[in-house]
């Protein structure tokens, strides 16, 4: 298997790793010099400190909340899951934001995302007149019922 490449931008960085063997995410870490308070509603673009090669264009990584921090805090994504491309070599940045009332600091090195490296579909697209007739077709939001 091909390995996840990452490259520390700053020596205070953390490189990922799994909590666990089980652990299907990297936990990334704020690579900041300074506590952040986020009040409630507030946002900030956190560093990690780190930059990542993928072994292909067949991977992505993709940035998720961590499930503690978010249950027990309040603090989300503000894009609900990012996406590092194949072909980007820039840091790894993580944007929460607190969904609750109440003010949550995050420390330095804290983590405060989990990164997932699952592959991705390099599927041609084609421009069609037409789709194929499904039984539920157009049928949005809702559109099977309610269980």
């Amino acid at each position: 298997m091909e390995a996840l490449k990452i490259k520390k931008l700053r020596e205070n960085a953390k490189v990922p790793n799994r909590a666990t063997g089980g652990s299907a995410g990297l936990d990334l870490c704020a690579c900041i010099d300074e506590p952040i308070t986020l009040e409630g509603g507030e946002t900030a673009v956190i560093p990690t400190g780190i930059a990542i090669a993928l072994p292909s264009a067949e991977y992505g990584a993709f940035v998720f909340p961590r499930s503690g921090i978010a249950v027990k805090h309040g603090i989300g994504l503000l894009n609900s899951v990012g996406v590092v491309d194949s072909d980007y070599r820039g840091e790894v940045m993580v944007g929460v934001i607190n969904q609750i009332s109440i003010p949550y600091t995050i420390q330095p090195g804290e983590r405060v995302a989990q990164m997932v490296i699952m592959p991705v579909s390099m599927m041609p697209t084609e421009e069609v007149s037409e789709l194929d007739e499904t039984e539920r077709g157009a049928g949005g939001f809702g559109s099977t019922g309610k269980k």
